[in-house]
């Protein structure tokens, strides 16, 4: 299993644990929610295996929400 590629969509996860030898201390992983809707259709070979992309689990739309509404004040 290829772990720098999202197991739902295919394409890069842009995870910095999947491309580090080390420990990361830093990845969008760590400021965003992981919609738990997003981990159902995964196979279990992947769950705590690969990440997903930031699309697939949600992390697009919520930086977009986020912008929405800091940018209303």
């Amino acid at each position: 299993m290829n772990t720098n590629l999202c197991p739902a969509c295919g394409k890069l996860n842009n995870c910095a644990q999947a491309t580090s030898g080390s420990e990361v201390t830093h990845c969008w992983c760590f400021e965003i929610e992981v919609k738990p809707q997003a981990l159902q259709n995964l196979p279990l070979e992947a769950l705590n295996r690969a990440c997903l992309c930031p699309a697939c689990a949600g992390a697009v739309r919520e930086a977009a929400s986020s912008k929405q509404d800091g940018g209303s004040d």
